[in-house]
């Protein structure tokens, strides 16, 4: 009892003390998209501790219901930054002819293949439904991918649209004929605690693997070069911060404050990505050719040059300069 009131007083009190300072007029406000997730540490991070006011920014983060939204609202304008599986980006740009630009990395998408009990094998989903977000894109490649490894092809098995990873969660729980999705924490671990497992993991599956990253649209990111370098460093700032040994109990506490997480399940989130986001928030090129490589297999062609989609230049100035 004595431990959980010292934590439950520690989170109250690194909340206290970490909060952003009130926003100036003179700042420069961006309205960032994302989905909900532990891939938005480095984003918490950089508001609660000043990262983005010392620079001038003023943020505001969205959570997203799912990829449609997201691509929308970014096409037209109505969020500036997108954090996101990088193919959501590769989506608009060939689905959509959205000029994007993809300025930086993220993480491995942390994601597990999440299954009902009585799944015995990926070869047990023939004939069921599985749930993705959108059929034809990001994450949902990977779940096709995982279970053409044990011989299921699209056709062997339903595949129902759902939303986000919460949705995809609130889904599998309550109707079971929803016997497989991918999900990553904090959502696959309360999917644990709800009865569900872990029958693989992405990057056991798939090796090298992008999956969140930032994107922008590229004439957006031309125009406002300076805001965006500063963006980037301040999430590179926030990541380091975050996934400092010595802050931990404060990382912790941020996502049990953003994320409405119980303290143990920010804690077990916390300690099973820390080593899954890219490093510095570089992108990581194998895991951005992998991802085009399972686009072009489950919707045609050849996979396309990652240097179509992605501008470095923003991140390299921004890591040369801090």
């Amino acid at each position: 009892m004595m431990k959980r009131l010292l934590a439950a007083a520690l989170a109250v009190f690194v909340l206290a003390t970490t909060q952003p300072r009130d926003a100036r007029a003179e700042d420069t406000k961006l309205t960032v998209i994302v989905f909900p997730g532990v891939q938005n540490l480095p984003m918490f991070a950089a508001q609660a501790k000043g990262f983005y006011a010392k620079r001038g920014l003023n943020i505001d983060l969205k959570f997203t219901p799912n990829s449609d939204e997201l691509r929308n609202g970014l096409a037209e304008g109505r969020y500036q930054i997108a954090h996101a599986g990088v193919d959501n980006a590769f989506a608009l740009k060939d689905k959509a002819n959205v000029d994007i630009a993809v300025v930086a990395g993220g993480d491995n998408s942390f994601n597990h293949l999440m299954v009902q009990s009585d799944i015995k094998s990926l070869a047990d989903v023939k004939g069921k439904t599985v749930a993705v977000d959108a059929v034809n894109t990001a994450y949902a490649f990977q779940l096709y991918e995982m279970l053409r490894q044990k011989g299921l092809n699209k056709g062997d098995y339903e595949i129902k649209p759902v939303g986000g990873t919460g949705q995809r969660l609130e889904a599998m729980i309550k109707d079971k004929t929803m016997v497989a999705a991918m999900m990553n924490p904090p959502f696959s671990t309360r999917g644990e605690k709800a009865g569900l497992k872990s029958i693989d993991t992405a990057a056991n599956a798939l090796g090298a693997y992008q999956g969140t990253a930032a994107f922008v649209l590229r004439e957006w990111g031309k125009a406002n070069a300076d805001t965006l370098v500063k963006y980037l460093q301040a999430n590179i700032e926030g990541l380091r911060w975050a996934l400092d040994p010595n802050n931990k109990a404060e990382a912790i506490a941020l996502l049990v404050e953003r994320l409405k997480l119980p303290q143990d399940i920010a804690a077990m989130a916390y300690d099973s990505t820390k080593n899954d986001f890219d490093r510095d928030g570089a992108l990581g090129m194998e895991g951005v050719k992998n991802v085009l490589k399972l686009r072009a297999q489950f919707e045609g062609g050849m996979p396309a040059a990652p240097e179509k989609y992605i501008d470095l230049s923003y991140y390299q100035k921004a890591l040369a300069g801090l």
